[in-house]
């Protein structure tokens, strides 16, 4: 197969030498004081040559705080700290206007500052800029000559962003130097930033981690993952932020292990529907950034290639990075830089705002072409979309091959059909809006000649209803739209920092198709998310709802929580609730959840009841760790439950923390009986068959339940090279289980490498992986036909109770809505419907002796300690060389061989992902080094 790159594009308007020439121009800009071309030159009276000289009034870093950042003390600054700089900066100069974007999850401010020349940032001006930039992505009502005006005219739009990570600091520090030398420096150099760039600084986007120098937010979130899903407020307000001033640059820094740096080029899968022109401002501006660390001594003074690397490790492929939803969602150049944090402060800070000093200067000499070829993204949005041309994989590492690439597919329109779980969908037209895509609603049915219906089927004459959501991909955010609605993401190179499937209406379930078609249906624009009540009840009526879907179930929570009586009819899922306590501010809620309330008679049905939650911690983990943070966050801060803590010894020890709860919920982990006694295990089966409820997440829920006796289900051992890397699957539905209430007879969940469970004989297997033809799986699999006929989710019965276990993880990372809404049913399972009809449950439950066998069974190795292991596939020629290099890092690998290739596993039993592990990025580099070429890398 051909290689096919991206190359450096070269224009006719770019008179000077090369890229890196360029670049060298602009590195050295403050001292030779020459003009970038390109830029808009700064004018001899208003600039001087001397880079060090500076307004006085203007407060530097070391005179607020105290101390030079990344020196004297020799630590970061504060949270505090960085408001106070931010602040006293704003109060002393005239480029610099200062906001709060929102609030962390504990409710900490998060400060920006807009920093520019003082035109620019008048309120006045700086609202025409930023509406300027939005125009141009729009080429329906902006002429080309208006956009020539505009790149002309006015200024670009740069951000730089710090602190993601909240133990990776040394960003947030260098954007406060940043932020000095933009609003104080009267150097040619500076000047040409702030006439040609409107910079926008966001020193932490996650305080509440920096504060407890730990990765994740509160919730125990990594708000680099969380980026389409927007679950968090701290990514939420940011990316309102960056709708109201659209980048056209924009600089993630984190830090990493080692002491190197890395900033792009990045390492293959590119995602196919980022813009040419972004890739081309990316790599440009690694050869800037390589030009800065040379000539400024950025590497000690000595100009080698061991200071930093490019391509290796850091991807721009899952739409949940600082990079990628930039580039996708804007059109921009989104980067990741990476500083080793084995370097001391000072070094760590001074290299990061060289980087950041270097992006600056690359932008503000190229600012017109930038804004020109903005313009073309969207235009060239347009006319793919129109034309349903998605772009084509490609890869920009020079020894690379796509492997994979996109279809010869047209996709013109997506229509969301609204016969089933509207909230969801609703939900999911309130995602694609808020990311400025136009979505119509169907006035008048339609049909559809040809269509791909979500699960890999195709289907003819398909009548779209009124009511359906339909999605025209003829509009400037194509690339938005095919990035997160795409049915396959269509990886070209299989390397995986994260996920390789992350279709939203696959996460949520919902009823979807598309077409190449040419499909015209009278619509309206969506507006404003539909829900609340259609018509008035009777004062002894009832106003009804569905509880099919995430939202509907959000809802639900909230009104248990404010004691509103509600009772739901298990066969058609419906909720009802008393006219009479139907309020405005409900009526509003369920509108804000895309719920419509349905007026009707009296209320019949089973009673729900609020849960009272006991949330499993083992012997003390930490409640931010990633699956306890996730049901924190999902079940505690969104649904308004109670959460009390249930440790290894209440359950042990029988204490009323354990026995008072009637759920009690085990979040994944990597212990596989919990640490709980032969006591402790009886006192469980107990309290279960008491008519309460077990709810086992993915390794440790359900091992954890089997090692008690719970369930007959064993775990089926993964073939060598499996590889399921965050994908989706076909399940069927067992809906005679109140679990699957509301869910289609065929639905889709979310497999992460996840323990294969072989079938209950003891319980009812709501969700099996189909055996037959219908088995379907998207994103990249390897082996996947091991999971043909395993169960993804059971229902257990024990005495009055039941144990729900869930191969995967339902609550991963909050955006997996189908499985919220199976955590959801299992929550609200009503007493009286037990699988095996039984009523009250002796004092103590016997364990069936399938169960018992299952229990006696060994535990499946588990090299990831309940994470995903690291695993590396070559030729299998290459083994003996791929282990010789392994073997310098890891004494633990296991290596085995099949289908011509080999297989090498690294333990990962800590759950470190891919940018935090200690020498994964080492090994990779050291593979390159010895010309072993990976087939695929799964971190």
């Amino acid at each position: 197969m051909a290689r096919s790159i991206r190359p450096f594009r070269t224009h006719p308007s770019r008179r000077l030498a090369s890229a890196a020439a360029i670049a060298l121009l602009v590195a050295t800009a403050p001292l030779l004081g020459g003009a970038p071309a390109g830029a808009r030159p700064a004018s001899p009276a208003r600039c001087t040559t001397d880079p060090g000289a500076r307004l006085p009034g203007v407060p530097s870093p070391e005179s607020v705080l105290g101390f030079p950042l990344g020196t004297g003390q020799d630590r970061p600054v504060t949270t505090d700290e960085i408001r106070t700089y931010l602040h006293a900066v704003d109060s002393a100069s005239d480029r610099v206007v200062t906001g709060v974007l929102g609030t962390s999850a504990l409710g900490q401010p998060l400060p920006y500052a807009v920093v520019s020349n003082e035109r620019h940032v008048r309120p006045s001006a700086l609202r025409r800029i930023a509406d300027d930039i939005r125009d141009l992505r729009d080429p329906r009502r902006t002429s080309r000559k208006e956009a020539a005006r505009t790149a002309a005219d006015s200024p670009a739009i740069v951000w730089v962003a710090g602190n993601v990570h909240g133990g990776e600091k040394s960003g947030a520090d260098a954007a406060l130097k940043t932020l000095y030398e933009l609003a104080a420096g009267l150097s040619c150099d500076v000047v040409r930033r702030n006439d040609n760039l409107v910079t926008i600084i966001v020193p932490t986007q996650n305080p509440d981690g920096r504060d407890a120098s730990r990765r994740q937010n509160e919730f125990g979130f990594d708000l680099n993952r969380d980026w389409f899903a927007r679950t968090q407020p701290e990514t939420d307000s940011k990316l309102e932020l960056m709708r109201r001033y659209p980048p056209q640059v924009f600089v993630d820094a984190h830090e990493m292990t080692g002491s190197q740096y890395f900033f792009p080029p990045n390492a293959d899968p590119i995602h196919h529907e980022i813009s040419a022109e972004a890739v081309d401002w990316i790599n440009r501006i690694g050869e800037a950034n390589k030009a800065g660390f040379g000539y400024n001594g950025a590497c000690g003074g000595d100009v080698t290639t061991e200071c930093y690397f490019n391509y290796a490790r850091y991807d721009l492929f899952f739409m949940g990075y600082g990079d990628t939803v930039p580039a996708a969602g804007f059109g921009a150049a989104g980067m990741t830089f990476e500083k080793g944090s084995a370097s001391a402060v000072a070094d760590r800070v001074q290299q990061q705002f060289h980087t950041q000093w270097s992006t600056l200067g690359w932008a503000a000499a190229n600012k017109r072409e930038v804004l020109d070829d903005y313009y073309r993204i969207w235009t060239d949005a347009l006319a793919q979309g129109r034309a349903g041309r998605l772009e084509p994989n490609e890869v920009v590492q020079p020894t690379n091959e796509v492997q994979f690439p996109v279809p010869d597919l047209r996709i013109r329109s997506y229509f969301l059909l609204p016969h089933r779980q509207l909230a969801d969908v609703r939900q999911l037209v309130e995602r694609l809006r808020r990311m400025d895509v136009e979505v119509y609603e169907v006035q008048k049915e339609t049909r559809v000649a040809t269509a791909h219906v979500f699960g890999g089927r195709t289907a003819r004459n398909v009548t779209v209803p009124k009511g359906a959501y339909w999605i025209p991909m003829d509009q400037p955010q194509k690339h938005w739209i095919q990035a997160i609605m795409g049915e396959d993401p269509y990886t070209p190179f299989p390397y995986f920092y994260d996920v390789s499937s992350w279709s939203n209406p696959l996460l949520m379930g919902v009823p979807t198709i598309y077409t190449g078609d040419d499909v015209r249906p009278k619509a309206k624009l969506v507006r404003d998310i539909s829900g609340g009540r259609t018509g008035t009840a009777p004062a002894r009526g009832s106003y009804g709802y569905r509880l099919d879907s995430a939202a509907a179930a959000e809802f639900t929570f909230r009104l248990l929580g404010r004691g509103v009586p509600l009772l739901r009819d298990l066969e058609t899922s419906a909720v009802r609730l008393p006219a009479t306590r139907l309020t405005r501010e409900i009526d509003d809620l369920a509108e804000s959840f895309g719920v419509t309330l349905t007026p009707g008679g009296p209320a019949t049905g089973v009673r729900l009841d609020l849960p009272d939650v006991g949330l499993f911690s083992g012997a003390g983990i930490s409640t931010t760790s990633g699956s306890h943070g996730e049901a924190r966050y999902v079940l505690g801060k969104r649904w308004g439950l109670d959460l009390t803590p249930v440790t290894t010894a209440d359950i042990n020890d029988n204490t009323e923390a354990f026995t008072g709860r009637t759920v009690l919920l085990v979040p994944d982990g990597s212990n596989p009986t919990g640490g709980l006694t032969a006591a402790g295990q009886a006192n469980l089966r107990n309290w279960i068959a008491q008519g309460h409820t077990y709810i086992g997440l993915r390794n440790e829920g359900t091992r954890m339940a089997r090692a008690a006796g719970l369930t007959s289900t064993t775990e089926k051992p993964k073939p060598t090279g499996y590889q399921v890397i965050g994908s989706h699957l076909r399940v069927d539905v067992d809906g005679d289980s109140p679990v699957a209430a509301g869910r289609p007879a065929e639905d889709f969940q979310f497999n992460n490498g996840d323990p294969i469970l072989n079938p209950s004989t003891t319980g009812t297997n709501v969700l099996r992986y189909p055996s037959g033809e219908t088995f379907w799986a998207n994103g990249y699999t390897v082996g996947v036909d091991a999971l043909r006929g395993t169960a993804a989710v059971v229902d257990e019965p024990t005495g009055a109770g039941r144990a729900v276990l869930f191969a995967f993880n339902p609550l991963f990372r909050a955006y997996n809505e189908n499985g919220l809404h199976l955590v959801a049913n299992a929550l609200l399972y009503p007493a009286s419907a037990g699988p095996a009809g039984r009523s009250a449950a002796p004092t103590a439950a016997a364990v069936d002796p399938a169960r018992a066998r299952a229990a006696a069974a060994p535990v499946a190795e588990d090299l990831g300690g309940g994470w995903r292991p690291i695993t590396i596939e070559v030729a299998g020629a290459d083994l003996a060389r791929t282990r010789a290099v392994v073997e310098r890092f890891t004494a633990d690998a296991r290596t085995s061989v099949a289908g011509g290739s080999a297989y090498l596993v690294i333990p990962n039993r800590e759950g470190r992902q891919a940018d935090e592990h200690p020498f994964l990025g080492d090994l990779v580099r050291a593979l390159r080094e010895e010309g072993v070429p990976l087939r695929s890398l799964v971190a």
